[in-house]
């Protein structure tokens, strides 16, 4: 919905929930927000925090396109962000 609404605090915090275990994640992540972390829309926002949710491996599984979001990942802005963050 609304693009560049993340306060400075608000994308620390996020660049420090995205630190993994896994440097893998870790590197695509960061590069991800590296390059569109001020076009962050909410559902984006909303979308990267649940995929932050899942394990490193599940994650892992996404970001290398090895599978698919599926049940309540399986939304348009979830496939739009893994795009993203594939291509980072």
């Amino acid at each position: 919905m609304t693009t560049g609404t993340l306060s400075e605090r608000d994308r620390l915090r996020l660049r420090w929930r995205a630190r993994r275990g896994m440097l893998e994640n870790d590197l695509i992540i960061t590069r991800f927000l590296d390059a569109h972390e001020t076009r962050l829309t909410d559902e984006d926002v909303a979308a990267l925090t649940a995929l932050l949710e899942l394990s490193d491996n599940d994650l892992l599984d996404l970001l290398l396109g090895r599978k698919e979001p599926s049940q309540a990942l399986d939304t348009a802005t979830m496939r739009g962000l893994l795009q993203g963050l594939r291509s980072a």
